[in-house]
């Protein structure tokens, strides 16, 4: 595993139980950070074996791998559609 996949897998982590698409999303992350790893150090992620780096998919995968993340989080924001959270104020 190599570092991409392995901040992911953490980061992932500490959301806690995952729900609804938010397992196959970070499914989809895994692979992409997969992916950038075996781009970005040009090794072969099933036999170890030296491969051609391919920097020009790099980008992509760094977009793709940011808005799955983006969707992932996405879920877990805060509502804010508390109706009783202002009934303190004297408006």
């Amino acid at each position: 595993m190599g570092p991409v996949e392995k901040a992911v897998r953490d980061d992932v982590e500490q959301l806690g139980d995952l729900a609804g698409i938010e397992p196959s999303l970070s499914e989809m992350a895994y692979s992409l950070a997969r992916r950038i790893d075996t781009a970005a150090t040009g090794q072969c992620d099933t036999c170890g074996e030296a491969v051609a780096v391919e920097d020009k998919l790099l980008p992509q995968l760094n977009r793709e791998l940011r808005q799955t993340l983006a969707q992932l989080l996405e879920g877990r924001a805060p509502d804010d559609d508390d109706d009783l959270g202002d009934l303190a104020s004297p408006d």
